[in-house]
């Protein structure tokens, strides 16, 4: 019998999926509001980077839910459920991630060109957050104890 399998990190792997197209995108957007700004020779708001990282925190849900499925030692029998768990986890996470970074461009382009905002900003995407760290934790009650 193996034991500690878990999900075999499928809940960290499609989490950083999601954490890398958001990121990606977020970051396409924040260096075409830089290029915007140089252009028009205006100051280059660095502030844009927090839309640009926002996704990567998924990641570490990701892990900490790999984590917590591993270190339940559950019997070889519950790999199925562990899998499931895991791969239907990761992807919550990271479609959560793709999302707050696609959100994270619309701000950044906003901010951008109008220098307003942010505080509005940085909310949607806290709220889009919260769907990220609801799933790890509905996930982790989920595992049988």
């Amino acid at each position: 019998m193996v034991s500690g399998l878990g999900d075999m990190g499928l809940s960290l792997t499609f989490a950083a999926i999601g954490s890398a197209l958001g990121t990606g995108a977020a970051g396409m957007a924040a260096i075409g509001a830089w290029k915007k700004a140089f252009l028009q020779n205006k100051m280059a708001p660095f502030i844009l980077i927090a839309f640009v990282g926002a996704p990567l925190s998924q990641t570490i849900y990701g892990m900490i839910l790999r984590n917590a499925i591993q270190s339940a030692n559950l019997p070889a029998e519950t790999y199925p459920f562990q899998m499931v768990l895991g791969l239907a986890a990761g992807l919550a996470m990271g479609v959560s991630a793709w999302m707050q970074g696609k959100a994270g461009a619309s701000a950044a382009d906003a901010l951008g060109e109008t220098g307003k905002g942010f505080g509005n900003y940085i909310m949607v995407l806290g709220v889009i957050e919260t769907v990220a760290l609801f799933v790890m934790v509905f996930a982790m009650t989920a595992l049988p104890k």
